[in-house]
């Protein structure tokens, strides 16, 4: 059930270890090292899409939200998936 584990760092639950979280941000190995400080939107473009927080597959050490992947936009996987999201008011 939603919820019942602990929140983590930020204050969020269920957030790692379920599936992988698309994310909008084009994927570069080399962004971080050029990228603003602050609320960073990755590169223009690119051919991959970022993929956050690793699956129930993976190592324990994956499963985090800090841990970035990355995977051509047009393949799908089981261990793949997308949170929606809205604004509270």
């Amino acid at each position: 059930p939603v919820g019942t584990k602990a929140p983590n760092g930020i204050g969020t639950y269920d957030m790692s270890g379920n599936v992988w979280e698309w994310c909008w941000d084009w994927y570069s190995s080399s962004y971080y090292s050029s990228s603003p400080q602050n609320d960073p939107r990755g590169p223009e473009s690119g051919s991959k899409r970022v993929l956050r927080g690793g699956s129930w597959s993976y190592y324990a050490t994956v499963c985090r939200v800090a841990f970035r992947g990355s995977l051509d936009p047009c393949h799908s996987y089981i261990v793949n998936g997308f949170r929606l999201c809205r604004a509270a008011n």
